[in-house]
């Protein structure tokens, strides 16, 4: 039963308040410029292109589809996040509700859900920085463009700028949250701003015929491509990892986690609608950059500049608020005895987990360096997907187990709302390939390895003999 062992819940909140801890710097609009900068840049920028050859215009019903899986597990991290405002996200949740083991496997699982998700970001970063510089005449030598076997027929070695924009923003992150909050919402105003002007600019240009077939390829494509553009609204979450720096957690949090991704909702469902509206979804095929594709193909070649110029700052504040997710997850760990206790070191003058920080940074840098981005995508897709699955099991044990305890937001419609969350998650995650489950379980057996071999011995709660 050591295997299950729980922490105490009022012994977690005590901790999280007690002075020397973590700043508490944060407040609502914070959090949902967080929010949106961790989930407005990739999927919005890239991957509906792709989304759009897998379900044609229904990837508007795709991204529906996506957002409530999302949306009903977005209740469930409210509850969590307000009644336990500790740092941490599922990871402590879990630890709380279901046991030191699936607390140990779901923070490994955010290990690769957030590490990889910087990672392959940062390679996206790379391609359209590359192609902004190369419109001023400047070009880095090939070898260092992308990582080896990226470019077919193209002898590359090592991306630069994908380890460069990692290193970057750790330097920012470990300097302190507040002026990485500062720098993060600067970017998000810009990035919201190049994404209202493509659709007030795009709207005009909207042929209704391309719509039709509205789903060419079935539900079964429209679920396919959900599937895929879950990647899209990966972020929200991360929101949470900040409830220990929030100033009040049982307020701002639920504003934070609901209202991000309220607001990339609607801003996806209307970019795809509009983008699909003007191009003819089978000319997306190889398309890395679909949302300027659309300007270009409408003859507004002015504002498709604006959009790549958002794009890399979209992509920025996504590497931003996930690395910084990661690293939360990581100092939660490290405290409770899991993870070496130098990880969870606060530096004397910023105040972060500096060590934790720099080494998230260097590590996951590197992977961006060397892997290409094909390789990266779908792990991160069935790490969250898991991780949902979990907030809303982990909702429903501690409604039982505590019904006393004080929740500043309540889920509504509890079993069902979670319940649902489950049910949406599982059922995208059976349309992600077999190689992605097959390495999934690879991941998750060496997480294995790794508790009985180091964590549950070193663990806070494991009996002094």
């Amino acid at each position: 039963m050591s295997l299950f062992r729980t922490k105490n819940l009022d012994h977690m909140v005590a901790q999280s308040r007690a002075a020397g801890g973590l700043h508490k710097v944060l407040g609502p609009l914070d959090l949902v410029l967080m929010g949106i900068g961790a989930i407005v840049g990739t999927g919005i920028f890239v991957l509906t292109g792709t989304g759009a050859l897998t379900a044609g215009p229904a990837l508007t019903l795709s991204f529906v589809i996506a957002a409530l899986a999302c949306g009903f597990a977005a209740l469930c991290y409210a509850e969590f996040a307000s009644t336990v405002p500790v740092a941490g996200s599922i990871y402590t949740y879990c630890y709380a509700t279901m046991g030191e083991l699936v607390a140990w496997m779901i923070g490994w699982d955010l290990l690769l859900e957030y590490g990889l998700a910087t990672s392959a970001v940062s390679v996206g970063w790379s391609g359209y920085f590359q192609s902004l510089m190369a419109g001023f005449g400047l070009h880095l030598p090939a070898a260092l463009t992308a990582a080896p076997g990226a470019l077919p027929g193209v002898q590359t070695w090592f991306n630069l700028p994908a380890l460069l924009v990692m290193l970057l923003l750790t330097a920012m992150l470990s300097w302190g949250v507040r002026e990485s909050a500062r720098v993060n919402s600067v970017m998000v105003a810009v990035k919201i701003g190049v994404v209202l002007l493509f659709i007030a600019v795009g709207a005009r240009h909207v042929q209704p015929a391309n719509w039709q077939p509205f789903m060419p390829f079935g539900m079964q494509g429209t679920m396919g491509a959900a599937a895929l553009v879950f990647f899209a609204f990966i972020g929200f979450d991360a929101v949470t990892s900040a409830a220990e720096e929030v100033k009040r957690p049982e307020r701002d949090l639920p504003i934070g986690i609901i209202g991000s991704l309220a607001v990339c909702t609607v801003l996806y469902v209307v970019v795809s609608a509009v983008m699909t509206g003007i191009v003819p979804f089978r000319q997306f095929a190889g398309v890395d950059h679909p949302v300027s594709l659309a300007l270009q193909f409408a003859r507004e070649n002015w504002v498709a500049g604006f959009v790549d110029l958002g794009a890399i700052l979209g992509m920025t504040t996504v590497i931003l608020v996930m690395t910084y997710g990661q690293t939360r997850v990581i100092f939660a760990m490290s405290r409770d005895g899991l993870l070496p206790r130098r990880l969870s070191a606060l530096h004397p003058r910023y105040g972060t987990p500096f060590v934790a920080t720099w080494a998230v940074g260097l590590v996951f840098g590197l992977v961006a360096a060397v892997i290409p981005l094909g390789v990266l995508a779908e792990l991160i897709n069935i790490g969250t997907l898991a991780a949902f699955c979990l907030v809303s099991v982990a909702v429903l044990v501690l409604r039982r187990r505590r019904p006393d305890l004080p929740r500043a937001f309540r889920c509504p419609g509890v079993p069902w709302i979670p319940l649902m969350a489950i049910l949406f998650c599982i059922a995208l995650m059976t349309f992600l390939s077999a190689t992605t489950w097959i390495a999934f379980g690879v991941w998750l057996v060496l997480g294995l390895a790794v508790y009985f071999g180091y964590s549950r011995r070193r663990s806070k709660l494991h009996p002094a003999v």
